[in-house]
């Protein structure tokens, strides 16, 4: 299989043959060959946030639902679904809503494929299927939500190391005030909500899919993806050997030579569309059909 290097020679081949759609020619290409190879049905599911398109662009977010909705109009469920996923994360709610339809379309049999990262809300989605694709590359993260940016955990811990301090220090009090003012009263309570909430999507799909209902196991995975102090940052990047030793059902991508070299030439073809346009989201499946939506200009 082609790597980077020679998939952009198969691009400026495209070029140089006057095709006026290169890189579209070799995304779809490459998936519609993964289809060929698996026999079920492909989405694609990219963001171009490592080549610093604007989060707001390439975050999950509630335009995706429209998105999935074209992807899906002229497949077969019957034969389920492979969803490539590469994401930095994004809206809770735009996760929900994408997993419940991901659902009611194909059911339990859902399977991710990670070429390189899915993170944060990301990794939720991948957390809601029957099994998880993953090789040497692949990383999850952690799913503890964040408010504004920062890690909704980060905010509940500093507040609490606050009251430690300033009752073992009272004087303390005025450097702590400067420090927490930076925060919204309600700011506390939203954390909260955020964090119960994502944990409890996670647990009730890990349970009715991946765990077979096995609501221990699922706790356990939830535990390890949902802990703060254990992972210590929320873009703490989890390998396929640590997903495995914790309970995740990990498909090894390297157990299928062929497929794996379709899937990270797929990922290459990808990675080329982003660094030669302004898209900044492409969602795609191996009927050739797409939603790409372009990096709004900047004023």
């Amino acid at each position: 299989m082609p790597n980077w290097k020679e998939v952009l020679g198969e691009i400026q081949l495209e070029i140089n043959n006057k095709n006026p759609a290169p890189l579209d020619t070799i995304r779809r290409k490459y998936l519609n060959q993964i289809h060929q190879h698996t026999k079920r049905n492909l989405i694609a599911y990219y963001s171009g946030w490592l080549q610093g398109r604007n989060p707001m662009d390439s975050m999950v977010n509630d335009k995706d639902k429209n998105a999935f909705m074209v992807n899906i109009h002229k497949l077969d469920r019957s034969k389920g679904l492979d969803l490539i996923l590469h994401t930095p994360g994004g809206d809770l709610a735009a996760a929900e809503s994408i997993v419940d339809y991901l659902h009611s379309m194909f059911g339990k049999d859902i399977r991710a494929i990670i070429p390189q990262i899915s993170m944060s809300a990301g990794t939720l989605i991948a957390l809601s299927c029957k099994g998880i694709m993953m090789g040497k590359q692949s990383n999850l993260g952690p799913i503890d939500p964040q408010m504004g940016g920062v890690a909704c955990h980060a905010v509940l811990d500093e507040f609490e190391q606050a009251k430690k301090d300033i009752k073992a220090n009272p004087s303390s009090a005025p450097l702590w005030q400067v420090i927490i003012s930076k925060y919204h009263p309600t700011l506390l309570g939203a954390c909260q909500h955020a964090i119960d909430w994502s944990e409890k999507l996670a647990e009730e799909w890990l349970t009715r899919n991946m765990c077979g209902n096995d609501a221990t196991k699922a706790k356990l995975i939830l535990k390890e993806f949902s802990d703060h102090k254990t992972n210590k940052s929320h873009a703490r990047h989890i390998s396929k050997d640590k997903c495995s030793a914790i309970g995740v059902t990990v498909i090894d991508m390297e157990s299928d030579n062929h497929l794996q070299d379709l899937i990270l030439t797929t990922h290459h073809a990808f990675m080329h569309t982003f660094s030669h346009t302004k898209a900044s989201k492409i969602v795609e499946n191996h009927l050739g059909i797409a939603y790409i939506e372009n990096e709004a200009a900047k004023a």
